[in-house]
C-alpha cells in the first residue's frame, strides 16, 4: 500500500468513528472562526474528503454524539471536558456522548498540543457554538415538521419539545432533516446559570479502559512485523561516542542489528527483554566534548559568582532603587535555590515510527504532534504532507512530551533499519538522558520604611540555561514603587526543558516565601500584607499591572476564611498566592507537630480558573498538582557529578509517598467568568505555603529545595 493510500485510509478509519449508521447530522466546525457547515455527502459517503473544516461533530441515528477531540490527553480530561462542552450546548442526552481522539491534521485543526494549561481557553467558544449550532438545526428540523414556530421549540436531553402540543422528537430521528436545513451565522449560547452539565462531577470517558487495562498508551502499541530498539545514549552531558563494540549483543538471541547514528547505540531485537539484556554487554567508549564535564558544586560556584555578575539583563524597573535602600529604616535579604528536577512520567518515553519510501507513519504519546512530525520532516528530508501522527494517550507528560527528541530517534532508526521500529527507553534512559527543570537561584531584597511598607525591592534570577528566570509582570510588581528584577544565564550542556509550570514551579517558592519574611520583619500578618499590596498597586500602580487585582484579592480572601486562618490553636498555617496560566490559586498550608516534628496535616486552596467544566476533573487537577508541587519541594533534586545524573531510578531519586500526601480540600470561585488555565496554576503556591507554615511551626526558614536537604527534622 502507497502512502497516499495509507493516508486515506486513515482518513476513512477516522470518519468511519463518525460515521452515521440510516442517516444522520454531521456537522464540521472551524476552530479558527467557530463557523459551521452541513455534510450531508458524508453519512453515506464517509470516505469523502471534506474541505475547510477541522473537527467534526456528528449526531447518528441511534441519537449517539460524536465528538473528536483533537488535543492529546496526558490526563488533564480533555477528552471528558470537550466533550461535556459541546453536550451543554447541544443539550444532549451525556449517556449518549462519544469521544474519538482525533489524529494530527493541521489543516483541519489549530493548537493541536497539550501544554501551557490553554486547551480549554482556546477552545471553549469554539465548541460552545458548535453544539449551539446543531441544537438551533434540529430545533428548526422539528419545528418544521410539526409545522409550529421554532421559538416555541425547546431542546432538553437530546429531544426537541413543543411543550404547547405535547409533541416530541429524538435528535437521531431529526438529524437526517436537520442536515439539509441552512446552517444559522449566528447563534445563542446559554447563560451560564442554565448549565445541566458543565460544573457537575462527570466521571473520565476512559476510565473503564483504564482501570482494565486496555492498551491505550503509546508503551501499548504494537504493529505486526514491528521491531523493538533500546538506545544507548551518552551517559554524562558534554561527552560524544568515541568507540564501541557490539559484537556481544550481535551474538544473543532474538537481536537482529546495532546500529549506531549520531552519539547513540542502538540494539535491534524481536522484543524488549532481548534488546534491553543485549544492550548490557555493549563496550562503548565516551570522549569529552566542548568546555567541560560540570557536577553539582560547579554550578553552586557558578551561581555565587553569578549573582554578583555585571552582565545582568534588566527585566523590570520602576523608580528609585538606590534611595530606596539608602533611606530605609530596615532591609531585608534572602537566597532561595531549586535543584534540576525530572519529570518522572509514568510511562518513559517511547514512540514507533515506519519509515517508507512513499511516507512515514508515527504513532505514540507526544504533547506536540506537528513539531514532532516538523522535526522528522527537517531530518529526513520528507515532505509534511507525507508523514502522518496518531496520537495515543499520554501515560504523563508534564512538560517533558513537548519534545521531539524521542520521536525523532524512532523516525531516524526505521529510516537507516528499513523496518517499522519501536523505541523503549528505560528509566535510566528516561532520567539519565532527559530534559529537566534547570536549577536556579533568586537573591531577594526589600527596603523598609518605619511602618513596615515595602519602599523598595529587587530581586535576580541566575538560571542554568534560563534566558528569563523571572516573571518580572507578576505580583507584587506594580505594587511597588521602586523595583529592580534582572536575570543572569548559565549556558551549561545539561539539557532543561518545560517543567510543569515552567519557572512558576519554584519562582513561585522564593518570592512567596520571602513575601512572608518581610511580613514577619514588618510585624505584619502575611495576608494582611499582600492585601495591602494589591489595594496600592489597585489605587496608586507603579508602572503596569497585568495581573487582575479584583480575582487575586478574592482568592486571597475565600484561602483565609476557609481555612481559618489565625483561629486555629495548635495548628501553625503558612500562606501563599499565586498567578499562572491565567488563573489565580491562593494555599494554606497546616502544621502540627508531632514528636518534635513538624508534620503537614492539610492544604486548602481556593482557584480562580473561571468557569470549572467538570467538577470531578477540575479538583483531581488541584490535588494532583498539590501533591506534586509538596513532593517536589520537599523531595525532588537530581545532582550531577562529572556531567552524569546521579539519580537514574527511583531508589536514589526521593518521590513522595502515600502515607506522606495531606489532607487537600479544593474549593473554587464561581464568578462566570471564561475559563482560565487549571492544569498546572495549583502547583506554583505550594512550595511556599508549606516553607511558611513549617517556619511557623519550627522557627526554621527553609530557602533551599528539597527541604529534606536543608532541615534534619524532617526526615
Amino acid at each position: 500500500m502507497n502512502m497516499s493510500n495509507k493516508l486515506q485510509e486513515g482518513r476513512r478509519d477516522f470518519l468511519k468513528k463518525l460515521s452515521l449508521s440510516g442517516g444522520g447530522l454531521m456537522l464540521g466546525f472551524s476552530w479558527f472562526d467557530s463557523e459551521a457547515a452541513i455534510m450531508p455527502a458524508i453519512m453515506a459517503h464517509p470516505e469523502i474528503d471534506i474541505a475547510g473544516f477541522n473537527s467534526y461533530l456528528s449526531i447518528a441515528a441511534d441519537g449517539i454524539v460524536t465528538i473528536a477531540s483533537p488535543n492529546p490527553e496526558l490526563g488533564q480530561n480533555i477528552k471528558t471536558s470537550f466533550a461535556m462542552i459541546v453536550a451543554e450546548e447541544l443539550d444532549a442526552d451525556w449517556n449518549k456522548v462519544n469521544v474519538v481522539q482525533a489524529p494530527l491534521d493541521t489543516k483541519r485543526f489549530e493548537r493541536q498540543a497539550t501544554g501551557g494549561s490553554g486547551a480549554i481557553p482556546h477552545s471553549w467558544k469554539r465548541l460552545r457554538t458548535a453544539g449551539a449550532t446543531a441544537r438551533a438545526l434540529l430545533i428548526s428540523a422539528a419545528a418544521a415538521k410539526w409545522n409550529v414556530p421554532a421559538d416555541q421549540c425547546t431542546a432538553e436531553n437530546g429531544f426537541v419539545l413543543h411543550k404547547a402540543s405535547g409533541k416530541k422528537a429524538g435528535y437521531g430521528e431529526l438529524a437526517a432533516a436537520a442536515s439539509k436545513l441552512t446552517v444559522p451565522t449566528d447563534v445563542k449560547l446559554k447563560d451560564p446559570k442554565d448549565f445541566r452539565i458543565i460544573g457537575k462531577p462527570i466521571k473520565n470517558v476512559e476510565n473503564k479502559n483504564i482501570v482494565t487495562g486496555k492498551g491505550m498508551f503509546g508503551i501499548d502499541f504494537h504493529r505486526d512485523g514491528m521491531v523493538i530498539a533500546a538506545i544507548q545514549r551518552p551517559p554524562a552531558f558534554g561527552t560524544k561516542l568515541k568507540s564501541y563494540n557490539a559484537d556481544e549483543a550481535r551474538a544473543m538471541p532474538g537481536i537482529i542489528d546495532v546500529v549506531k547514528f549520531q552519539n547513540n547505540v542502538a540494539v535491534v531485537g524481536r522484543s524488549s527483554w532481548e534488546v534491553l539484556k543485549a544492550k548490557k554487554t555493549l563496550k562503548i567508549e565516551y570522549e569529552k566534548e566542548g568546555e567541560g564535564l560540570e557536577s553539582s558544586a560547579d554550578h553552586d560556584r557558578f551561581f555565587s559568582a553569578l549573582m554578583n555578575s555585571s552582565d545582568a539583563k534588566v527585566r523590570r524597573k520602576e523608580g528609585d532603587v538606590n534611595t530606596a535602600f539608602r533611606d530605609a529604616a530596615k532591609i531585608v535579604k534572602a537566597e532561595y535555590e531549586c535543584p534540576f528536577v525530572p519529570h518522572n512520567a509514568l510511562e518513559p518515553m517511547n514512540f514507533f515510527a515506519h519509515v517508507r519510501e512513499d511516507g512515514i507513519e508515527l504513532v505514540g504519546p507526544t504533547q506536540t504532534p506537528a513539531s514532532a512530525r516538523k522535526a522528522v520532516s527537517d531530518l529526513l528530508k520528507v515532505p509534511e504532507e507525507k508523514i502522518t501522527v496518531e496520537m495515543t494517550r499520554l501515560g504523563g507528560g508534564f512538560g517533558r512530551r513537548l519534545k521531539t527528541d524521542y520521536v525523532v530517534e524512532a523516525a531516524e532508526l526505521s529510516s537507516i533499519i528499513k523496518k517499522p521500529v519501536k523505541v523503549i527507553w528505560t528509566r535510566e534512559d528516561d532520567m539519565g538522558g532527559g530534559s529537566y527543570r534547570p536549577a536556579a537561584r533568586y537573591r531577594f531584597e526589600a527596603a523598609l520604611d518605619a511602618a513596615g511598607n515595602i519602599t523598595g525591592y529587587t530581586c535576580r534570577g541566575v538560571g542554568i540555561n534560563m534566558e528569563n528566570s523571572l516573571r518580572q509582570d507578576n505580583f507584587p510588581a506594580g505594587a511597588i514603587d521602586n523595583i529592580l528584577l534582572d536575570t543572569v544565564e548559565h549556558k551549561s550542556p545539561i539539557t532543561v526543558g518545560a517543567w510543569r509550570a515552567p519557572t512558576t514551579n519554584f519562582l513561585a517558592f522564593a518570592e512567596q516565601s520571602f513575601l512572608d519574611e518581610v511580613a514577619v520583619a514588618a510585624k505584619k500578618d502575611p495576608v494582611q500584607l499582600r492585601l495591602e499590596l494589591l489595594q496600592k498597586a489597585k489605587t496608586r500602580p507603579a508602572g503596569p499591572v497585568r495581573y487582575d487585582i479584583a480575582r487575586m484579592e478574592t482568592v486571597i480572601k475565600q484561602a483565609a476564611e476557609k481555612s481559618g486562618w489565625g483561629k486555629k490553636k495548635g495548628v501553625s498555617q503558612g500562606f501563599s498566592v499565586y498567578f499562572s496560566h491565567a488563573s489565580y490559586v491562593a494555599q494554606v498550608c497546616d502544621v502540627v507537630m508531632k514528636n518534635g516534628k513538624p508534620e503537614v496535616q492539610k492544604i486548602y486552596a481556593v482557584s480562580d480558573c473561571g468557569v470549572v467544566i467538570n467538577e470531578t476533573g477540575a479538583s483531581q487537577q488541584v490535588m494532583g498538582a498539590i501533591v506534586d508541587g509538596f513532593g517536589t519541594a520537599m523531595y525532588g533534586k537530581l545532582s550531577f557529578k562529572n556531567g552524569e545524573p546521579e539519580q537514574k531510578n527511583f531508589d536514589r531519586y526521593r518521590l513522595i509517598r502515600m502515607k506522606e500526601i495531606p489532607e487537600i480540600d479544593a474549593s473554587f470561585v464561581q464568578n462566570g467568568i471564561d475559563p482560565t488555565g487549571l492544569g498546572e496554576p495549583a502547583l506554583p503556591p505550594t512550595g511556599g505555603a508549606v516553607a511558611n507554615a513549617i517556619f511557623k511551626a519550627t522557627g526554621k526558614r527553609l530557602r533551599k529545595q528539597p527541604f529534606i536537604d536543608e532541615a534534619s527534622f524532617l526526615k
